[in-house]
Formats: structure tokens, sequence, C-alpha cells
């Protein structure tokens, strides 16, 4: 450790930093794994020596603390949208026909992609190191997920030279199918129940409290895309963004192509599902994207999709098994859903014990047997399926299954009513089955998000009898739950903590939680913005929710319906008592007049001195303006703060007005008489 500690601890790291990058992203190590750890010996015992040399960005500090509380929210930079899918080369041609329309011309080409089935996660960078990770959640906020991030070796906390100022990618965490296998052969040793699949495992590996445990897991990822950046070169393509995130040292798939046209995507895809096992992570499909950014902006996006990007679904695969039994679970509605006991069997790279069989017509239309055997294949490589018996195969005398005219949980009968496809148990929450789904749904992080009450939970607090509904939930008693094998102050403290803070939920996550037929939380949300709250709601007829964009008669009876039932409005009753918040404040009124931008859309980028870009956007909003992530032709103004990026070049190139900072407050006070 000769010279100055300043000196030598950064040309340490320097080198390990080469070393990590050569070995997890490049896959082409130069030191051995002694010379290697003679470094890190090194960098520990200096930083041991001279603890104000320690930063957040070293080598050593993959591990970090962890974390006091539940994962934090974070509003992306951009919004993370999903993809639409096709599943045939006439869907691919007819999406292409699609964008061929919009721009009059076929695309110049495309980028092809594997779709890698990890966790969706978004990484900043500010001046080259990594200030944040989070989930992609339901696109506009995520999850923090900082800290255990940082322990995946495959992600740079520093960029290599040429970073701009800030720098948002999207990417995806997977577990290794070497380390997924591995981590069940460990779980077998020990007499435990294996994990399901490496995805389900990587995302539930990213979410752990301690990222200790996180580090443990080996857990890799695949950056893929450019979010917002600001201080950066502009690109003419997705293809040169993704050359320049490799060189910056993000981890890039050498799989993805630049293809010039749509035969070419097609044949991609064909060698893509002949490889499909040939890579030590999973995919569930192939992404194409248009490569030319100025065309992407021109087709520009849905309401949850770019149309400039698809994922083509690789076809399920299949295996044939026993169907051993027929069993039936009462859903969170009294939906009575049969579904297959499976001899166990690996396809698609799991385990499959289970399998969905929808409704009794689906089932007697596939002529399903127990005893018989079965052809299974995992719905997009995700839901088990089970397509059909294999008549050759049938033993003799094999009687068909019927639907039971009792429920085997509650002894109530169950009927099929006419025009409905699902049976439904008619013992309302005196059903066990139907009461448990029911709890469980309500404390879903979809729901109202409950930490702490999963099904484990809700199974232990209904079988000693101490929740009956979900205002239940509210009034648990420490001292109960103290009575009860496992229970501590820690925990329960813990659960009733995390209980207390979801009673200010939104009035969208209430609505979603009571679990009111076709009513999940796109609908959810369209009915908090005009009711504002459940009495409000609960009091509305069909005609009043009928005349809701996106909601039809169906929603809108299945809505009336469950608001005139006895037993939810008293449930409603004292979930106000229990404090739970029924209501949202009301919106701040506009002054007469104020909606001047309507109709128009904005573009925010850059830092603005006087504007959060949050506040920014809620000033225009305020005034009736839209604000979208991307520039296009119909883009009324660019507001351009510092270092603006390359959505100043699109928008100068595509002849969109640019409004400076000051220009941005004119606009606010004078309407669109201040875009000249």
């Amino acid at each position: 450790m000769a010279g100055k500690p300043e000196v030598r601890i950064e040309e340490v790291r320097a080198a390990l930093r080469r070393a990590n990058h050569l070995y997890y992203v490049l896959d082409s190590p130069e030191i051995s794994d002694i010379e290697y750890d003679d470094l890190m010996r090194e960098l520990i015992a200096i930083e041991t020596e001279h603890p104000e040399l320690v930063v957040d960005d070293s080598p050593t500090q993959r591990v970090g603390a962890p974390l006091d509380s539940a994962f934090a929210p974070v509003t992306h930079l951009e919004r993370m949208f999903s993809l639409d899918n096709v599943e045939s080369e006439e869907e691919l041609e007819t999406w292409q026909s699609r964008l061929a329309r919009m721009l009059e011309r076929e695309p110049s080409g495309y980028v092809c992609e594997q779709k890698i089935d990890g966790l969706a996660v978004s990484l900043t960078y500010q001046e080259g190191r990594l200030v944040r990770a989070a989930t992609r959640g339901d696109g506009q906020v995520g999850e923090d997920i900082t800290a255990n991030v940082r322990t995946i070796d495959s992600v740079p906390l520093r960029l290599q030279a040429g970073a701009p100022s800030l720098m948002e990618v999207r990417g995806e965490i997977y577990m290794p199918v070497a380390v997924f296998a591995a981590l069940n052969e460990r779980q077998a040793d020990l007499g435990e129940k294996p994990y399901v699949n490496p995805r389900n495992t990587a995302a539930g590996s990213v979410r752990q409290k301690d990222p200790a445990k996180t580090a443990q897991r080996s857990l890799s990822i695949w950056l893929y895309q450019l979010g917002q950046v600001s201080g950066g070169p502009t690109f003419a393509s997705h293809w040169e963004s993704l050359q320049w995130m490799a060189e910056l040292g993000l981890r890039v798939n050498p799989a993805s192509r630049r293809i010039s046209d749509l035969a070419g995507v097609e044949a991609y895809v064909t060698e893509t599902q002949e490889g499909r096992h040939a890579n030590d992570y999973e995919i569930d499909g192939i992404v194409v994207k248009v490569d030319d950014l100025g065309e992407q902006d021109e087709v520009g996006y849905t309401a949850k999709s770019p149309r400039w990007a698809v994922a083509y679904k690789l076809p399920p695969e299949e295996k044939t098994t026993t169907l051993e039994e027929i069993r039936i679970n009462v859903g969170r509605t009294g939906a009575v859903t049969p579904y297959a006991v499976l001899d166990p069997v690996f396809v698609g790279g799991v385990t499959v014990t289970n399998a969905t069989l929808h409704n009794e017509g689906e089932l007697h239309r596939k002529d399903l047997r127990p005893g018989d055997t079965v052809i299974v294949r995992r719905a997009g490589d995700v839901i088990p399926e089970v397509v059909g018996p294999v008549l050759t195969k049938r033993p003799k005398g094999l009687a068909k299954w019927h639907m039971p005219a009792m429920c085997p949980f509650c002894g109530n009968p169950i009927v099929l009513t006419e025009g409905q496809a699902k049976a439904r148990c008619t013992g309302g929450f005196a059903c066990p089955s139907r009461l448990r789904e029911y709890l469980f749904h309500f404390a879903s992080r979809g729901a109202m998000d409950i930490e702490g009450l999963g099904y484990q939970t809700v199974d232990m607090l209904l079988s000693e009898g101490v929740i009956t509904d979900p205002a239940d939930i509210f009034t648990l008693d420490p001292d109960v739950l103290l009575g009860f094998e496992g229970w501590g102050e820690i925990s329960v403290n813990n659960l009733l903590e995390a209980i207390s803070g979801v009673k200010d939920r939104p009035l969208t996550r209430l609505i979603t939680a009571l679990g009111i037929d076709h009513v999940g939380g796109t609908v959810a949300r369209v009915l908090a913005a005009e009711f504002r709250s459940l009495p409000a709601l609960m009091a509305a007829d069909v005609e009043a929710i009928t005349a809701l964009s996106g909601i039809g008669p169906e929603i809108a009876g299945s809505v009336v319906a469950w608001s005139e039932d006895e037993d939810n409005r008293q449930l409603v009753e004292r979930l106000g008592e229990a404090g739970v918040r029924l209501l949202d404040p009301e919106p701040e009124p506009q002054e007469e007049g104020a909606a001047t931008l309507a109709g128009m859309s904005f573009v925010v980028t850059g830092t603005l001195e006087g504007y959060k870009r949050n506040e920014a956007k809620g000033q225009l909003e305020r005034l009736g303006g839209k604000v979208t992530g991307s520039v296009s032709g119909k883009t009324a103004a660019l507001i351009a703060g510092a270092s603006p990026g390359s959505k100043l070049a699109r928008a100068e190139s595509l002849g969109v007005p640019v409004l400076d900072e000051a220009g941005f407050v004119r606009l606010l006070a004078e309407g669109p008489a201040a875009i000249s």
C-alpha cells in the first residue's frame, strides 16, 4: 500500500471496477480469482484504516445495511409502458402494416431483442453514479429497491467515462437457470419446498428487506432501453443508444440484433425459438422495436403501450401427464372454479402440479376426466393449462366429472345462473374459501397493499376466528395476536403498523380492494375520479355510472348490485368507523377560464430552476394541458430547461416550438399566445 492512500485507493477501485465489468458484463475476465481477492483485501484494508475515504459506489459497498421500512414509492422520470403482444407471423405483419399506414411507408428497420422472463426495473444514474433503482410498479410509480440492486454484480455502481449528468435506463433482473437449479437443490437437501420458477424467485429476491439476502441469490440483469437522458449525446436510432449504453458499462444482451426488414425479423423469431433454452436465462418471447427514433415519435403511443414496439410471444411448450383429480376453488366473488390436480410434470421450465380448468362448460367441452392422460402447457409460458385428453390412452369406464351440488367448504348449494359461465357458491362470506380469497385480495399489493398480511397470516386469523370480514382487520387486538404461536411483540407491531398505515390509501385502492365484480384498478380510478367518495358511488344509479367513459352496463350493473347489498353497506360503514378513508379530498377549484391549455400536449425536459419536473407537469395539467414523455409532430411545445438532451434535437427537427423557463412562465400566465 505504498504511496498516498487517497491515490492508491482510487487505483485499486479502478482495477476492481474493470475486473467486475470484464467478468460480469463482458464475460471476458483478465485476472484470476486470487488476484481479484488480493485487490479486494487491499481495498478493504485501506477503507478500514481510512474510513473517511469510503464512498457509496466503492466495490466494497455492494451489500448495504438492511432497509428500515417497506420499499418507498418512486416516480419514474418517464413512464414505463407495457407492450402489446402478437403470437403469429400474421399478427406481426398486421402490426407492421399498421405502422406503414401511419408512416406512409414501411419502417426503415427494426431491433429484435430477447424478451427476458424476469423483473422489469429502472436504474437512474447521476454524474455516472447509480442513485436509484425501482421496480416497474404501475408504470408511473414503482418501489425503491436501490439497496438490493446494488448487490447485483452486473449492475455497475459507476459508469464508464462519458456518462451524462442524468440517465435513466430500463432492464430486466433475472435469476440464471443454473443458479435457480442450485438453489432448489439446496432446498431439497434441507427438506424445504422448492421454488416455483426463476422469474418469481428473482422478483422475491429483489424485494428482500435485507440486501444481504438478495446478494446471496446471484441475480443478474440485461439493460435494453434508454429512459430520460440529460447532458448526453443525441441518437438517430435505438440501436445506436444500445451501443452507447454498452460503452458506458451497462450489460446489453449480445443476442439483440439490428434487422432491416420483416422477413429478417421472422427469421430471428424462428432462430430464437429453436434455441430458447440454449442460454442461462429464461425468455418468453421476442421484443421487436422500430429502430429509427424519429419514426418512433411519429407513431407514438396508445394509452398503455408504444405503437413502435411489440412482444412476439413464443408458443408454449407441452408435455403429457396424468390428471389425478378434479377439485374446486371458491374465489373472492363466490365463483366456483374447477382445477386439475396433476401428476407433477416439468414443462416450460417449471414443475406443474395444478392447473386451472376455468369452468364446468369448458371442462366438458374438452371432455376431461379424472384418470385421463392429458396434454399440459404453460400458456404464454406463465399459466399452467390443460389442453385436452389423449383419448387413445383413456382407460375404459372413466366417468365424466360434474360440479358438486353442495360447496365442500361451507355446505351451501352451488348454483349456475342462466347466461353465466361460472357456477357460484351461495354461502356468501360464510364460505371459508371465499372469505379467505376475499381477504387476501383486499390486502394484496394491487388493492390496499397491507405488508405482512399474506395467505399464511390470513389463514391463521381465520382459523382462530379473529376476523370475519375486512373491517375486522382494522380492529385487531394486539393482546390476542400475542397469544398465538410464533407471534412476538415485533411481528405484532409490524403487522399493526402496516394496517394502520393503509387507512389513508386513495379511494381508488379501496374500491379495487372491495372486490366488486368487473371492477379492477382502471375502472376503480374512473369511479374514484368521478364520485370522489364511496357513499356517493354507492348512491349512484346505473345511468350515472354508464355515463362515464369506458364503463358499460355490465360493470355499472355490478357496481349497483354490490352497493345495494346490505352486507356490503354494513361493511363500508364499519370500515369508516375503523378510520379507513372513504373519500378523496376535492381538487383545488380552478379559476374561471383556467383551462387555457386544453387539448394541447407538452413535453418537459432538462432541469428547470424554479420548478421540479412534477411541479411543472402539475402546472400544465392544472391549465388543461397534457404532458407526454416523447416529442412528436403533435406536441404543442417542448419546455426545455438546462441539459435538455435528445428531445431538444427531436423538437427542432420536427419544427416543434421550444420554450425556455422564461417562456414556460409566460405560457402559464398568457396561455397559447406565449407560443410563438
